[in-house]
């Protein structure tokens, strides 16, 4: 599994030199993978945090980029935290190219036992955050620019345990079709969505042996692998939607997940 791990990395030439990029729940995880991503061809990458004690833990995702790249606190998932994050940026680099919505959490468990709480804490995060970052991006962002939302094959495949969830993704993935139609005409933009299945993420070597547990006859049913996908292969496709020979695919979702859900 270790040959995947950087293997994009090491060889993109310089693709997206000068291009300026937000990615916003990056200090970890997907989002950090596609930092580094971006950062590996030539972007100048926003890594974002959403509260303050992860200060140093974005201070040093921010200058181990490959590019020099600048950390931001804000909580998308307040109201005022998604504009904070886009003017930090224009004030640092004077504009945008291109956009990760990627800041993002989930819930698992029972429908019975999700609350209000839970429906705020992910409608605000995994939503309403996508709907105010890119309203904010727009009059920053540079023609030819990229508009890439991660959504999740949750939004497709309807797993148990994750009626929130898939619902907020549910909106994300309808995010990317309205504005694939509606946004290049104006913007001169792309408009795409990556969905990964379950990856290998901090959160997901945190859970726990039995949660492992939980997740093996999915990985089992993984028709290219036995195994979890790599945030490095998530970021991948991240990086080949916002390159410049990409400008002619828009309004796609690339399902990112060895062919666990396929359309």
């Amino acid at each position: 599994m270790a040959d995947h791990k950087g293997s994009s990395q090491a060889t993109v030439p310089m693709t997206l030199e000068g291009k300026i990029a937000i990615v916003s729940g990056s200090s970890s995880g997907i989002g950090l993978a596609v930092a580094q991503e971006l950062a590996s061809r030539g972007a100048s990458v926003v890594i974002n945090y959403p509260f303050p004690e992860l200060k140093r833990d974005a201070d040093a995702a921010a200058a181990s980029l490959a590019t020099p790249g600048l950390a931001v606190c804000a909580d998308i998932s307040t109201k005022d935290g998604p504009k904070a994050l886009v003017m930090a940026a224009v004030a640092h680099f004077g504009a945008v190219d291109i956009l990760v919505n990627n800041a993002a959490l989930a819930v698992n468990m029972p429908f019975e036992d999700q609350t209000l709480d839970h429906w705020d804490q992910l409608v605000n995060l995994n939503a309403r955050g996508t709907f105010l970052l890119t309203q904010s991006v727009l009059p920053h962002l540079r023609r030819n620019g990229r508009i890439v939302n991660i959504i999740s094959i949750s939004a497709r495949a309807a797993p148990p345990l994750q009626t929130i969830y898939a619902g907020t993704k549910g909106m994300v993935e309808s995010f990317t079709r309205v504005w694939a139609k509606e946004l290049p005409p104006k913007y001169g933009c792309t408009v795409n969505g990556v969905s990964p299945g379950p990856t290998m993420t901090e959160g997901f070597r945190a859970a726990g042996e039995e949660a492992m547990k939980v997740l093996g006859p999915t990985i089992e049913a993984t028709p290219a692998g036995k195994r979890m996908g790599e945030p490095e292969e998530i970021a991948y496709a991240v990086g080949f939607l916002c390159e410049e020979r990409s400008r002619w695919v828009n309004g796609e979702q690339l399902f990112v997940n060895g062919g666990l859900y396929v359309d």
